[in-house]
């Protein structure tokens, strides 16, 4: 049975990949490894689309709730360079989620997706037996474009700059920190600190902001193994080496002592929102600064030559394979329980 979490790379490769259905010439990107949407082309127009699980946790309060699974299912058609437009969604919703409860959460998902300029085109929602928080259905994006306007994550160069805005480990600071303030043994003003993290995990402005700063050769959002298995991905689909220097990451309050609290890497864990990118040299400091007028931590972290791999201060880097944060949310969770049966 396989872990939580993506299925690995054999078993996709072996069970999904060899049968993807009918072979169309419209279709000019199709599921690749390290790329997260695919490309059809539309009547000379790129249309770009990803799909991604809905998860709704009620104890974020449902209309926050609301708005950060929008952002997730955003952030992989945000970093193709073509702003999201278009969404169909499905809801397959617990028969414990009152009436009420779907109002918020509708209110905070919808008005997220009217801040970015994403309309709802279609949908299902309904409620099911057998069916509980937090994964409540699934969620397709698409937006429209130029085929000369769409940034890959496999397109870095060698000379490029690395930036990365955010940095490592604020999606899963935010989440631990507001779903088990309790439990995970910070005072009351460092897990504050730390809760203001999951606002981080919105990327569609970030992403828009670098692409119309510079010129941008790769994006990759940072989701399951982090930045350091963002940007192997991005340094093996280049066949290039990414040269990262740690202390110039830049890297959000609370996210050290969340993350040195429950002993995982915070390069290693699920960092939706941050914004990993390749820029050409002479628009790198320019895109930083696009970010930071954002209010979004940004830098240059290090560069891409010739060669292979990542190399963090020049030691090379391994996939961390599965995502630590699983287990640590395991941890927390069963904590969590055992508090609520003591009481």
């Amino acid at each position: 049975m396989s872990d939580l979490g993506k299925i690995d790379r054999e078993l996709f490769d072996t069970v999904i990949y060899p049968e993807l259905g009918a072979d169309r010439e419209d279709v000019t990107l199709g599921p690749t490894h390290g790329i997260d949407f695919g490309v059809i082309d539309v009547g000379g127009d790129a249309l770009v689309t990803a799909t991604d699980p809905l998860s709704v946790l009620p104890d974020l309060g449902f209309e926050r709730a609301g708005r950060f699974a929008l952002d997730v299912v955003l952030a992989d058609v945000a970093v193709s360079g073509i702003a999201p437009s278009h969404l169909s969604v499905t809801f397959t919703l617990p028969p414990a989620m009152s009436d009420d409860e779907l109002a918020a959460m509708w209110h905070g998902f919808a008005g997220r997706a009217e801040e970015v300029g994403v309309s709802v085109v279609t949908g299902h929602t309904a409620r099911y037996a057998g069916v509980d928080y937090s994964w409540v259905g699934g969620a397709t994006v698409l937006g429209v474009g130029s085929h000369d306007d769409i940034v890959r994550p496999d397109g870095a160069r060698a000379g490029d700059k690395l930036v990365v805005g955010t940095g490592p480990g604020a999606e899963v600071t935010g989440l631990f920190a507001n779903l088990f303030p309790e439990q995970i043994g910070l005072s009351p003003d460092r897990t504050a600190i730390a809760q203001e993290r999951l606002a981080d995990t919105a990327l569609v402005e970030d992403a828009m902001a670098a692409t119309n700063a510079g010129n941008v050769t790769a994006m990759h959002d940072a989701t399951e193994g982090g930045i350091t298995g963002a940007f192997i991905e991005m340094a093996d689909g280049a066949s290039a080496r990414f040269d990262v220097d740690s202390e110039a990451m830049p890297v959000a309050d609370g996210v050290g002592a969340l993350c040195d609290a429950l002993d995982i890497d915070p390069w290693h864990v699920s960092s939706c929102g941050t914004l990993l990118a390749a820029v050409n040299p002479a628009d790198a400091d320019s895109v930083v600064d696009a970010l930071r007028d954002r209010g979004t931590p940004a830098a240059v972290v290090g560069e891409v030559t010739n060669g292979s791999g990542l190399y963090v201060d020049g030691t090379r880097q391994s996939h961390p394979g599965a995502d630590p944060s699983w287990e640590a949310f395991g941890r927390l969770q069963a904590a969590a329980e055992g508090d609520t049966d003591q009481r």
